[in-house]
C-alpha cells in the first residue's frame, strides 16, 4: 500500500459521511461511547510515552510504535528518506535476516506493517494477545537495529520507483500532492512523501542512519497497544525494550511543535492533460491545526458541504444542499470535502471530478457560493445532520484493535493526549449555526485559495476569477 495514499486518506475521511448514517439513532452513540474502554497511559524515564486501550475479551491486539518524525523532518536533499527508510525494516537487522523476520511473523499468524505520513511514521503489528511480547520484540528489533545493508538499499530503491509510478497513476493523489506543494510552497509540509525521482537514485546509508539518529528518540514516539494487551505487562515490555532509546537534545512535549509556523500561499497550479476524460480539481483555504479550538467545528463545516459520487446512485437529497446544485445541473462526477490537519497548520476544501468540461465555471461558482453561505445563512437542520453524521462516522471508525490503536497514537502525537469517545462527542454536541459562521467568517470569507488541477483545465477559468467568489453571494 502506498504510503502517500493511506496517509491522505486517512486524513480525510475523518468525517466523511456513510450512506447509511441516515438511520443512525443517537441514543446506541451513547450508550456505546458510555462502554468505551478506558486509555491509560505511562511515560517512561527517557521519556517514551506508553499508551493502552484493554478489552479483556479480545484474544487479538494490535501494538505499535508511533514517531512524531515523517517527511516533514527531511531537507530538499533528503527529501523521501523517512518513506525509504520504512521499506528498510523490514529487510533484516543484527539478528533476524529478511527472511527469517518474515518466517517469524508467519509463525505467529501475525500482520506486521508500516506507513509514513507528512508528520508520522508508523510500525504496528496485529498479533494473538499471547503473541504480544513477541510482536513487542520485533517492532523494537527493526526500529533499532535495522542493517541498512547497501545492496538491500540498491534493490529497494526499484521497488520504491515503480511504487512511484503506481501512484501517479492516481489522480486524486496527484492533485493533492500539488496543492501541498503550491499551498506550502518552499516549506517542508509542500514536498512529497515518496520524495523525487532524483532523490530516491541518491538517497545513501548515511543519510538513512542520520535520520534515525536525528528523528527517532524516545521523547518523539508512543507505543501503543489496543485489545488483548495489559497496561502494566506493556510498560514492563517498553521498558526492556525500549529503555535504551536516546532522548532528544532538546527534547519537545508531544503535541507541541517547533520552528516556525508553516505559511499558506494564495497559488494555483494547472498541470494539462487534453487525453484525460475529465478535470480532476482541488480548491483549498488554510484549515486548522490538530490542536486547534475550531478543529471539531471545521470537521462539522466538511461535514456540512458534504461529499456526493453519481455512480453511488444515491439520492442528493440526502446529502448536502450543493449535493443537489451539482447532481441536479450535472455539474460533475463526484466531489469530496476534506479537512486535512497538520502539527501547526491545515487544509480545509474540496477535490471535484468532472466531465462537464464546458460548465466548470458554473462548477466553481456554485461550490464556492455555498461555501460563504455558511458566513451567513448556515441552517440548524444541515448543521444537526452533520454534527450526527460526523459522531457516527468517528464511533464507527474505531472499529477493531488496529483502528483505535492508530486513534491513540495519532492522538498522543498530535495533540498530546487522547480525547475521549464521550469528549469527542460534547466538542461535537457544541457546535451550533453560530459557531458554523463565525468559523466560517474567519476561515473561508475572503480568504485566499489554493487551486491544483489536472487534466482538461482549458475551460477552468482564471485564478482572479475563482478567488472572486470567496467573498461573493450572488446567483
Amino acid at each position: 500500500m502506498s504510503a502517500r495514499f493511506f496517509a491522505q486518506t486517512a486524513l480525510r475521511a475523518t468525517a466523511r459521511p456513510s450512506p447509511k448514517v441516515a438511520a443512525f439513532n443517537p441514543r446506541f452513540l451513547a450508550t456505546a461511547v458510555s462502554r468505551q474502554p478506558i486509555t491509560q497511559t505511562t511515560t517512561l524515564k527517557n521519556g517514551l510515552t506508553v499508551a493502552t486501550e484493554s478489552n479483556p475479551s479480545a484474544q487479538t491486539a494490535t501494538v505499535g510504535v508511533w514517531i512524531d518524525a515523517g517527511s516533514r523532518a527531511e531537507t530538499d536533499r533528503t527529501n523521501g528518506t523517512a518513506h525509504f527508510l520504512e521499506h528498510m525494516a523490514f529487510k533484516g537487522t543484527g539478528k533476524r535476516s529478511q527472511h527469517s523476520l518474515e518466517l517469524e511473523v508467519e509463525n505467529l499468524g501475525a500482520h506486521l506493517n508500516a506507513y509514513t505520513s507528512r508528520e508520522q511514521t508508523v510500525y504496528y503489528a496485529k498479533s494473538f494477545r499471547k503473541d504480544v511480547d513477541k510482536a513487542v520484540d520485533i517492532i523494537s528489533d527493526i526500529l533499532q537495529n535495522s542493517k541498512l545493508e547497501p545492496a538491500a538499499i540498491e534493490r529497494e530503491r526499484d521497488v520504491i520507483l515503480r511504487e512511484q509510478e503506481e501512484v501517479d497513476k492516481l489522480n486524486e493523489e496527484v492533485v493533492f500532492d500539488h496543492l501541498h506543494a503550491i499551498a506550502f510552497q518552499g516549506q517542508p509540509l509542500g514536498r512529497t512523501i515518496l520524495g523525487p525521482k532524483n532523490n530516491i537514485l541518491s538517497i545513501k546509508r548515511d543519510d538513512l542512519a542520520n535520520y534515525i539518529k536525528t528523528n527517532y528518540s524516545a521523547d518523539r514516539m508512543v507505543l501503543v497497544g489496543a485489545g488483548g494487551v495489559e497496561h502494566n505487562e506493556l510498560v514492563q515490555l517498553a521498558e526492556k525494550h525500549f529503555s535504551s532509546l536516546p532522548v532528544s537534545a532538546n527534547p519537545i512535549k508531544l503535541g507541541q511543535t517547533s520552528g516556525e509556523k508553516t505559511k499558506f500561499v494564495g497559488s494555483e497550479v494547472r498541470i494539462r492533460d487534453d487525453t484525460s476524460p475529465t478535470i480532476n480539481l482541488a480548491i483549498a483555504v488554510e484549515g486548522v491545526s490538530w490542536s486547534s479550538p475550531d478543529y471539531f467545528p471545521m470537521l462539522v463545516l466538511q461535514s456540512i458541504m458534504g461529499n456526493w459520487d453519481r455512480s453511488l446512485g444515491s439520492s442528493p437529497l440526502l446529502s448536502s444542499r450543493l449535493s443537489h446544485i451539482i447532481s441536479s445541473n450535472n455539474l460533475a462526477n463526484s466531489f469530496m470535502h476534506f479537512s486535512t490537519s497538520y502539527s501547526d497548520t491545515g487544509l480545509w476544501g474540496v477535490y471535484i471530478v468532472s466531465e462537464n468540461l464546458m460548465n466548470l465555471d458554473d462548477l466553481t461558482h456554485f461550490t464556492l457560493r455555498e461555501w460563504q453561505r455558511m458566513s451567513s445563512a448556515p441552517t440548524q437542520g444541515e448543521v444537526e445532520r452533520a454534527k450526527a453524521q460526523l459522531k457516527a462516522s468517528l464511533l464507527l471508525g474505531l472499529d477493531g484493535t488496529t483502528a483505535v490503536a492508530e486513534d491513540i497514537g495519532r492522538q498522543l502525537v498530535t495533540a498530546g493526549k487522547r480525547y475521549t469517545p464521550q469528549q469527542i462527542e460534547a466538542a461535537i454536541d457544541a457546535v451550533d449555526t453560530k459557531t458554523i459562521q463565525r468559523v466560517a467568517q474567519k476561515y473561508l470569507w475572503d480568504a485566499e485559495i489554493a487551486v491544483a488541477a489536472t487534466g482538461q483545465t482549458e475551460g477552468l477559468l482564471d485564478y482572479n476569477r475563482i478567488r472572486a467568489d470567496m467573498s461573493s453571494m450572488i446567483y
